[in-house]
């Protein structure tokens, strides 16, 4: 679901990818409406590279994004599988294992188009 993105959300691209100074995703010339897939799908290099961004991120980030991929604001459907998995063995150590399966099982929904 698209939204707007907030100053917090803003802070954690920063982070994500301090050499990305708009507003605009790369490749689609649209704004952000989610903050991990264009991270993943167009700023990262590689998947080490996605990896190495997501390590920047605070417990406390974690758990804002947790919650908001499980409210549905964030958006993970079009993410690399191998992205996915990496931000899941971050949750599940910053939130907990039961966010990250519940993670998990709305991706893995999406991908089926059940969601």
């Amino acid at each position: 679901m698209p939204r707007e993105l907030d100053e917090k959300d803003f802070a954690i691209l920063r982070k994500l990818a301090p050499e990305h100074s708009g507003i605009l995703c790369p490749e689609s010339g649209h704004d952000f409406r989610s903050i991990l897939p264009p991270v993943s799908n167009h700023i990262a290099v590689d998947e080490e590279d996605f990896a190495e961004r997501v390590g920047r991120l605070s417990n406390e980030d974690w758990n804002y994004l947790a919650d908001q991929i499980l409210s549905g604001r964030e958006d993970l459907g079009c993410m690399p599988e191998e992205d996915i998995d990496t931000i899941l063995v971050h949750i599940g150590d910053a939130v907990s294992e039961e966010s990250a399966e519940r993670i998990r099982k709305l991706y893995r929904l999406s991908e089926c188009g059940l969601l």
